[in-house]
């Protein structure tokens, strides 16, 4: 018996972008390009925490190793899949810049490290025992919400390569005229490789600006070849390298409430990539993805690491490039874990100029706010307070950003959820959308809005 698949006229399967396997070497380049886009945020967290617990530079290397590695699983996870494990899109995953602060305040008041880890491993557990709860939530993510809570990512994520561009928070020649040039030069080559370029060389212009910018850089004195020389071949992170997790009742909270804030942020993540590739991310798709969210923060808590989390970053460089397909973020995961396995490989990396990565990041955040005004061009404004919504949430998730220090005054944990512009300015979406296009008791424009259904 002869099936459709065995007539030599049977149209062929089409594979979805997101399921592409572009060949070895341009799949190899593809991912490269993504790594170099996250690696200065991804090694962040562990800078800082590190510090905050009066580490010496030995142990910050083993905490950055850990948190390369264990990255590279997450992303892995989260782009191949296992069982109910991985949202199976284009998603780079690090540690969370919302749980910096926490975890500064943890290890600077007597729980030491081994409190931190032992409130990561409890808050990745209960976010993989959440997971399916909380992705009944994306009922309350209707395109006005997710288009401002895209563009609300992209305008967050600008100063940060503002500050890079500057030549990185802190540098002694921060705002110097080489820097600015720098970076400006960077981000030229990216938009003429994206205009003139065909095909894969476009594609991966983000990746020819940054090899080109730090070759310049490397005359100028911008980057440093020591700290190469000086890293270990190989560096194998162990289970509870810092000492045997600690279960402070305090800790432990202020950990949940970080996991709330990351779920948030990710799944405002996992819409704009499902939004971005074609294959809009459903709720199962959604709790699958926490899901592996949770496992990996319990992973690090294991492996001397912190909370996980999708990147932005790397969002805006899936919609820069049109590149939907999840195995390049899959490689890319690999190249992480091998920048892990390997300290010297990682300072190669680490080379890259602050200045160089800003160049790229004005492109590529740019592009995700982009992205939100584009969902936001599909939502019908006439009639309705779907404007005012808009309007408020974008104050509320820029406040932050524009002023760092507002809410300073406020207790830790709400510290937490409103330091991150993104999550604030969500949580103010969803419920100004819930106040003005639900329920029976709606005044204003919005009541007269019929018959055009509610955003």
């Amino acid at each position: 018996m002869h099936t459709g698949a065995d007539r030599p006229d049977a149209p062929a399967e089409v594979v979805h972008p997101v399921d592409e396997r572009p060949p070895p070497m341009r799949l190899l380049t593809l991912a490269l390009q993504h790594v170099l886009a996250m690696y200065a945020g991804a090694v962040a967290v562990p800078l800082i925490v590190g510090g905050a617990a009066g580490l010496d530079s030995a142990d910050i290397a083993y905490l950055i190793n850990a948190d390369l590695l264990i990255s590279g699983v997450a992303t892995l996870i989260q782009c191949v899949g296992v069982w109910r494990f991985g949202i199976r899109l284009p998603i780079m995953q690090g540690c969370t810049f919302a749980a910096v602060t926490p975890m500064t305040v943890i290890v600077t008041t007597g729980g030491g490290l081994p409190a931190v880890y032992g409130a990561v491993i409890l808050a990745g557990v209960a976010a993989v025992l959440a997971a399916p709860y909380f992705a009944r939530l994306i009922r309350f993510f209707p395109p006005v919400v997710t288009g401002t809570v895209i563009l609300i990512i992209g305008i967050s994520l600008l100063p940060v390569a503002g500050r890079w561009a500057a030549g990185g928070a802190g540098a002694p020649d921060f705002g110097a005229p080489r820097n600015i040039a720098l970076a400006a030069g960077v981000l030229v080559l990216i938009l003429l490789a994206q205009r003139f370029l065909p095909g894969f060389w476009s594609r991966v212009g983000v990746l020819l600006g940054i090899a080109a910018g730090t070759l310049v850089a490397l005359p100028l004195g911008m980057a440093d070849f020591a700290p190469v020389a000086e890293a270990a071949w190989l560096g194998v992170s162990t289970p509870f390298h810092f000492g045997l997790p600690v279960f402070e009742i305090g800790a432990v909270i202020s950990m949940l409430v970080v996991m709330l804030v990351a779920m948030t942020e990710t799944t405002g993540d996992f819409l704009a990539v499902g939004r971005i590739t074609g294959r809009p991310a459903d709720r199962r798709m959604v709790a699958d993805g926490l899901r592996a969210d949770g496992f990996s923060t319990a992973l690090g808590g294991v492996f001397n690491t912190f909370p996980y989390t999708a990147f932005a970053q790397n969002v805006g460089l899936v919609a820069l490039t049109g590149v939907r397909s999840r195995w390049v973020v899959a490689c890319s995961g690999g190249i992480l874990v091998l920048l892990g396995l390997f300290p010297k490989l990682g300072e190669v990396v680490a080379l890259i100029p602050a200045p160089v990565l800003g160049g790229a990041g004005l492109v590529m955040f740019g592009t995700v706010a982009a992205q939100g005004v584009r969902t936001l061009a599909e939502v019908p404004f006439t009639g309705n307070s779907n404007a005012l919504i808009v309007a408020v949430s974008v104050a509320v998730g820029v406040l932050p950003v524009g002023v760092p220090g507002f809410y300073d005054a406020f207790p830790a944990w709400a510290q937490t959820v409103l330091h991150s512009g993104i999550s604030a300015g969500c949580v103010c979406a969803i419920a100004l959308n819930l106040l003005f296009n639900h329920g029976r008791g709606r005044r204003g424009p919005a009541a007269d809005a019929q018959p055009e259904p509610a955003a």
